[in-house]
């Protein structure tokens, strides 16, 4: 994200597709099709939209803590508050697009999150800039529930790669521009001027999904039925794999949460005193996050999943003791590191939940996304609280604490594969 959910995107509409109720397989949306072109400019808009205005203050907690008068930790709430609204709506909302259609949430969700992120800039204090940004959560909660269902189905198998991966795109961008927007905007005309500025982008990105986005021929509305998705949800929080997972994907946000949420502190800060607009630059770094999680397939072909989980996991633990020295170039490679491993890991973990689930791979994505984006926001409070009490040295044993955890989970795995496998082995020879 970060960026968005990219590894479980792909896989998740490729299952998806050969259940999407489709009698004609080439009335849906391919290359070359006009209407294929507005659905992939619709859903990059809407990738942008969500993204920019997700993480719009992160880049700006420095000018907020000085504007409201409030401690790193106090101004990272407007983060976190954000986040912690989507992994709680992400279920519910990936519900109701079920009864009500993924075109009409998606909707919805970026004309909310839009006007609401107009009036963020005017909010008087933090209690109502935390208030306004949950809300704004809440309502983003609403795209990522319901596009990659959009594409599977509503485009044709083979084009759905493509498709997923200028959505992914638009995530990555919104994530990355709207940083940069705010920053450079703050710096000429203060912190509120910022968020209005990345608030009137999403306006007019929801403006243009709105327009642009073909209605949905092939959903069919089904029941909201609350059992049956509460029997779902209960058979993947009972599978340990998958929680596994989950909790992979948690503590690798936890600590791009952290890094980014108290970087611009650290920049604007001494020995660097960068100022506002530079700081909003460093988020550039996100694009090397988006080669690396395109990498992440090839890189489990190569050392497995559990392999590749260790290779990111070292990358982001190796990035974090670079980034301690009083040198711009240590940070900015340790930056690039911990992004790169973050990306990669995420990937190979969101994957893996599609690919683990044999059924509801939509409600197992969709407890990934809550798991990974309460990472984030827990991620985003921890940090600030840990650079308030120990400076950067202090966010940064916490981004090795959760390396460490995650990479304990993993060990765990690895062990249980191989006495499983020895299990197997000793069977067939019994």
């Amino acid at each position: 994200m970060p960026p968005a959910d990219t590894g479980a995107s792909a896989a998740s509409v490729r299952a998806d597709a050969s259940s999407s109720p489709s009698p004609d397989p080439n009335s849906r949306l391919a290359p070359g099709d006009p209407r294929f072109r507005r659905m992939s400019f619709a859903l990059f808009a809407a990738g942008v939209a969500t993204f920019a205005l997700l993480y719009s203050t992160q880049a700006l907690l420095p000018a907020i803590s000085s504007g409201l008068g409030v401690a790193p930790d106090q101004a990272s709430w407007t983060v976190s508050a954000a986040t912690g609204g989507l992994a709680l709506a992400v279920v519910p909302l990936s519900a109701l697009s079920e009864r009500y259609g993924r075109r009409a949430v998606m909707t919805a969700a970026l004309c909310v999150a839009g006007l609401v992120g107009l009036l963020v800039p005017f909010a008087p204090g933090l209690g109502w800039l935390v208030a306004l940004r949950a809300v704004q959560g809440a309502a983003l909660a609403g795209v990522p529930a319901s596009a990659m269902a959009y594409l599977a189905e509503e485009v044709r198998p083979r084009a759905l790669v493509g498709a997923v991966g200028l959505f992914v795109a638009g995530n990555a961008i919104g994530g990355m521009s709207g940083r940069i927007l705010a920053g450079w905007v703050a710096q000429a005309w203060g912190w509120r001027a910022g968020l209005a500025a990345v608030g009137a982008l999403a306006v007019g990105c929801a403006v243009a999904f709105r327009v642009l986005i073909p209605k949905a021929r092939h959903f069919t509305p089904g029941s909201l039925a609350p059992r049956e998705l509460g029997r779902t949800l209960r058979g993947h929080l009972s599978d340990g794999l998958l929680l596994r997972l989950y909790a992979i994907g948690a503590l690798f946000m936890t600590v791009f949460g952290a890094v980014y949420t108290v970087i611009g502190y650290r920049l604007a800060g001494q020995p660097f005193n960068l100022p506002q607009g530079v700081v909003g630059s460093i988020f550039l770094v996100y694009l090397v996050g988006t080669a690396s999680s395109a990498t992440a397939g090839k890189l489990v072909g190569r050392l497995g999943r559990r392999g590749a989980l260790y290779l990111a996991m070292g990358t982001t633990a190796f990035g974090l003791l670079l980034s301690l020295a009083d040198s711009l170039l240590s940070v900015l490679l340790g930056l690039v590191l911990i992004t790169a491993g973050f990306f990669a890991g995420h990937a190979v973990a969101s994957s893996s939940v599609s690919r683990t689930a044999q059924t509801g791979r939509a409600q197992a994505s969709a407890l990934y996304q809550t798991a990974y984006y309460t990472g984030s926001s827990v991620g985003g409070m921890a940090g600030a609280l840990a650079f308030r009490a120990g400076g950067w040295s202090g966010t940064v044993v916490l981004g090795l604490t959760a390396m460490v955890a995650a990479a304990s989970i993993t060990l765990y795995a690895t062990r249980q594969a191989l006495r499983e496998r020895r299990a197997g082995r000793a069977a067939a020879h019994a």
